[in-house]
């Protein structure tokens, strides 16, 4: 299928989660003595678009705690932005152009140049970072504002709220599976997201619209397709990362307190997706409407 740009947002968290006959995008999960609220989010949506769905705002509500991939709330973007340079930085004398070859780093300029980014920006970044730069600016380009993304929303609800926010993981430990990508693996991540730039506005369209009104059969068309084609990509973005948040969500839900927990699309469904998990250890889900 190729659609790497999109599946951008749903494998780092940036894209919400749902089933193919939800009603919303969240699910309640019984704890011990409180309920955990699982949501899936859209990292970046339209200012003319960006209010949040009933059932977000009723977990929110009902919540004690806000818990994201990320904790948004703690996150220092200068301290990120120096992690990404120092881990995402090609070696010293290298340049993309002689690690893509001429052709593929002709592609990578003219996308750059229809974005408006300076290729002097990406010239000595690893090809990961180059496609995830990308995409983020294409997004923006379509009218795409990470201020109205729906983990930016509750978060600057939660700190007005008083609200406590945490995290399932740290940035190393989110984008270290990239990090430890093989450069062919890298290339061609970087080559998918470059042949679907082109039609990034209608599928975003589409996106949001299925996320809004529940229908996400194509989502979970998109979680198979990309599983079998991409699997050395899947597993560190997808898998490994659902293995590590189970015992911090079952802590959760053996806790006092009701807890909103936003996470992306593919670590909710399918096979090894946290809702399969949470069943198969004896906690019961339920989709809200």
């Amino acid at each position: 299928m190729g659609r790497t740009a999109s599946w951008w947002l749903l494998a780092l968290g940036l894209l919400g989660g749902l089933n193919v006959h939800a009603a919303s995008p969240v699910w309640a999960i019984r704890g011990t003595h409180n309920t955990v609220y699982l949501a899936g989010s859209i990292h970046m949506l339209p200012a003319q678009d960006a209010t949040l769905p009933a059932a977000l705002e009723h977990a929110y509500a009902d919540s004690a705690k806000l818990v994201m991939e990320l904790d948004l709330g703690k996150l220092d973007p200068v301290e990120a932005a120096s992690w990404m340079m120092d881990r995402g930085a090609l070696p010293s004398g290298t340049h993309l152009r002689s690690v893509l070859g001429e052709a593929r780093y002709g592609r990578v300029s003219g996308a750059a140049a229809s974005l408006g980014v300076p290729m002097a920006g990406l010239d000595h970044q690893a090809p990961w970072v180059v496609g995830i730069e990308l995409t983020d600016f294409a997004y923006t380009h379509e009218g795409f504002d990470p201020d109205q993304g729906v983990e930016e929303q509750l978060v600057q609800r939660a700190q007005a709220d008083g609200k406590p926010t945490a995290g399932l993981e740290t940035l190393p430990e989110e984008l270290g599976g990239l990090v430890a990508l093989s450069r062919e693996d890298q290339i061609r991540m970087l080559d998918q997201t470059l042949d679907e730039l082109k039609d990034l506005k209608g599928e975003m369209r589409d996106i949001v619209s299925a996320w809004r009104r529940g229908d996400t059969a194509h989502l979970a068309t998109l979680l198979s397709t990309e599983y079998a084609a991409f699997p050395s990509l899947y597993k560190p973005l997808v898998t490994d990362r659902n293995q590590r948040w189970m015992p911090q969500l079952e802590a959760l839900l053996h806790g006092p307190d009701n807890v909103l927990v936003v996470v992306g699309a593919l670590h909710v469904v399918g096979a090894g997706g946290l809702l399969e998990r949470l069943r198969q250890h004896g906690f019961t889900v339920t989709q809200l409407n």
